[in-house]
């Protein structure tokens, strides 16, 4: 079993390993990052280029093309294009891995005393390590045939003075801090000024004003100085070299997590803020390397977390392949179903979770149901509970190597792993996951919550249903540890066991009419009808076997139908989840029986019969053009809401298990079906919503059961004011009493909101 107690191991794919190299010239395959900003802004990216030690497969290359970052100010598109490999001295590749620590320690630490140094050693060492390259790319309209790695800055880290200048026309030395330089190294160069602590980016030596340090320089409500008078009172400098032209530059990018699902945007087009600083003030950090460079380089953090997350993925898929043949699952549907949460990002497994809870719930259903022919349904519902509970989902997932795959946490760009920056380096372990082909490393181990590594494993299965792949569902279900399949046995039950004909027991010809369907075996349908207060001699079975069957065939066609409809972008897994619950519920199949006059048809004792009786005394006046919405404020019986799911599971079993047929059948029993323009949350999941979003303090009072009623009373607090449902809400169950006493307290708050 995967893992020691809570912690849990976090894999790392192979493809982004090497071990030690030393003395050897090292093979990278090349990818172009092709970025293009889908919005205004005064600096442009700039392609950059990705050297890695494996050829990446071509499902990883066309999944991460054309893949959108929701940025500050817009859209960032990514494309990635195979170049030739490339052969890289170890010399060179430690400049290459210099280069990238000292700009990726610029733009995540801000910090000038973590810069690196000559003497820092970028080697590849003897143990694993995290390894590939980042490197700038020439400028497109410039870009030459044979290269279009930059290496101008790559080779230039760490910066001197005394580097040659190629440049023909430039102004004489300009003296910066404890040097001078030509004046080309400061056009594109970053640099660091003591006097603050800050780093800059300087693109330009004056622009188009021409400033020095006897300029005007206006601060606003503190009035006009000089530059040179400035650094004087403020900093206590004394400018020397007053006539040299200032450099033009603006802060750090900042450095953020462009994965996230909601992102706070900029206004368009807002113009950067800029700086211009005494040259004699600044230190060279890094020179050249344009601000359209530095820019890009502070989005890699987010695509590389995006890639190396698409790697897992296809790592995961790859073992999954080494014990089953699925169909062409894309790598994106598996990452989307190991990514949790909490890691806030556009896609999580919540849809996926949905779609796999209520598959494994219809086939481990329908495999006892078959298995065990004489258990009751109090039985097989204990069983089923003890297969696909979390906590024995959670046991099945360790025991299979998955924790090691799922993403869990927010991603912080600053805890980002920059590959060559032994600063921070991690020993990674290589680990054979589950007899398979695949090999991974393990970073570190980390505590994941039981439910989270239950709900991976459904949202795997998920994945493949949405793909309509219920095969490989069921190969993976196998595989994990549940024995179920899709074999049709005979239906043994001793429900055959009987005197009369079934079309004396009910009334088959017009339920044929009422159901869209005709049973082979009318003995189902008369078994389907049957509550337990109605068996006989010449009954011997009732509905309550069918039901259990019958609910999880509902919960998963209803669930497939909705996810197929609206399973796109411009619903939320949340909505789909709420369209669901508003149509899988016993309210709903009660309305629904009621509808299509079924309550005349059930056979069952004079008890059941009169509880029958006063729900439909309840409803009466009761629309019922639709069976959602939670309209209904009185008393249901539950046999109304049992019959719907025994129905379904008679014609399911009829019909020789196609859940298809069921659809058919049942759905316009239900119809209208919930629209989003039609939905509406439960009264009490409302209330609880509206509590958190808003901070209110919500109450809800004991219920008290006096002479067969049960009362409820639901008090919300909120900037002194109090809505309380008086008097308490009443009801023959707590349920629906719960449920009048939301509506009553969310009507008194929308009142309240209207009238200001």
């Amino acid at each position: 079993m995967e893992g020691f107690g809570n912690a849990y191991p976090s894999y790392v794919p192979s493809e982004l390993v090497s071990c030690s190299s030393k003395g050897r010239n090292v093979t990278y395959h090349c990818y172009l990052m092709e970025l293009e900003q889908h919005y205004e802004y005064q600096v442009s990216v700039n392609d950059i280029v990705l050297a890695i030690r494996s050829e990446l497969d071509s499902e990883i290359v066309d999944t991460l093309s054309g893949t959108s970052f929701d940025v500050k100010r817009g859209k960032l598109l990514v494309n990635l294009r195979h170049l030739e490999p490339i052969q890289l001295s170890p010399e060179k590749v430690q400049s290459c891995r210099r280069f990238q620590t000292t700009l990726f320690r610029i733009l995540l630490n801000r910090d000038v005393t973590k810069l690196t140094s000559v003497s820092d050693d970028f080697s590849l060492g003897d143990n694993p390590e995290i390894d590939f390259l980042l490197l700038p790319a020439t400028v497109k309209h410039q870009r030459p045939s044979n290269s279009i790695i930059d290496w101008k800055p790559v080779l230039s880290v760490p910066f001197s003075s005394e580097s040659t200048c190629d440049c023909k026309d430039h102004a004489c030395n300009v003296r910066i801090r404890n040097d001078s330089v030509c004046s080309c190294k400061l056009e594109n160069c970053v640099v660091y000024t003591p006097h603050n602590g800050s780093i800059y980016i300087i693109y330009t030596t004056d622009g188009t004003k021409k400033l020095n340090g006897n300029s005007t320089l206006n601060q606003g409500l503190k009035g006009i100085t000089t530059y040179k008078e400035h650094f004087k009172k403020r900093h206590g400098i004394e400018l020397g070299f007053e006539h040299q032209s200032l450099l033009h530059g603006r802060n750090l990018f900042k450095v953020e997590n462009y994965l996230l699902k909601t992102r706070q945007k900029t206004e368009k087009g807002k113009n950067m803020s800029s700086v211009d600083l005494p040259p004699e003030v600044c230190s060279v950090i890094m020179s050249p390397i344009s601000i359209g460079t530095i820019y890009s380089f502070s989005f890699i953090p987010s695509i590389m977390h995006w890639l190396e997350g698409l790697l897992v993925a296809f790592n995961l898929k790859r073992m999954l392949l080494d014990h089953f043949t699925p169909n062409d699952i894309p790598i994106s549907k598996v990452l989307q179903a190991i990514t949790a949460k909490g890691c806030e990002e556009a896609y999580d497994y919540d849809y996926l979770e949905t779609l796999g809870d209520s598959y494994l719930k219809y086939i481990v259903s329908q495999q006892l149901f078959k298995t065990n022919q004489n258990d009751r349904e109090g039985a097989l519902s204990d069983k089923r509970k003890n297969i696909i509970s979390n906590d024995v989902l959670f046991k099945y997932g360790c025991t299979r190597p998955l924790p090691g795959f799922i993403r869990k946490d927010k991603f912080d760009p600053k805890q980002w792993d920059v590959p060559g920056d032994k600063s921070n380096s991690i020993l990674l372990l290589k680990q054979k996951l589950d007899s398979s082909r695949t090999r991974v490393y393990v970073r570190k181990t980390r505590e994941i919550d039981l439910g989270i590594i239950a709900d991976v494993v459904e949202a795997l299965i998920g994945a493949f249903i949405s793909t309509e792949d219920e095969k490989a569902a069921l190969s993976f279900i196998n595989w994990i540890g549940i024995n179920v399949d899709t074999n049709i046995m005979p239906y043994e039950n001793e429900r055959h066991i009987s005197i009369i004909a079934p079309e004396e027991l009910v009334k088959a010809k017009l339920l044929k009419s009422r159901l869209n369907y005709s049973f082979k075996d009318p003995y189902l349908l008369v078994e389907a009808l049957t509550h337990s207060s109605g068996k006989r001699p010449e009954i011997r079975t009732c509905y309550e076997r069918l039901e259990f069957l019958g609910d999880a065939v509902l919960d998963y066609v209803i669930t497939m139908h909705f996810y197929k409809e609206y399973s796109n972008d411009k619903f939320s897994a949340e909505f789909f989840t709420n369209m669901r619950s508003i149509s899988v519920n016993n309210e709903c199949y009660a309305l629904s029986a009621i509808k299509a006059k079924l309550d005349e048809h059930i056979l069952c004792d004079s008890v059941v019969k009169n509880n029958i009786a006063q729900t439909m005394e309840g409803v009466k006046n009761l629309s019922l053009e639709s069976t959602f919405g939670w309209e209904l404020e009185t008393y249901f019986c539950q046999v109304l809401a049992d019959v719907i799911e025994s129905i379904a599971g008679a014609i399911f079993v009829d019909s020789g298990y196609k859940k298809e047929v069921v659809f058919q059948s049942i759905k316009p029993l239900l119809e209208p079906l919930v629209t989003p323009e039609t939905a509406r949350r439960h009264p009490i999941s409302e209330l609880h919503e509206l509590c958190q979003k808003k901070g209110y303090k919500m109450k809800v009072y004991p219920p008290v059961r006096v002479n067969g009623e049960t009362s409820v009373t639901i008090e919300v607090k909120t900037n002194g004011i109090t809505y309380k449902n008086n008097p308490p809400a009443k009801a023959s169950n707590n349920d629906t009493a719960r449920k009048l006493a939301a509506k009553d307290v969310l009507k008194q708050i929308k009142i309240c909101k209207s009238l200001g």
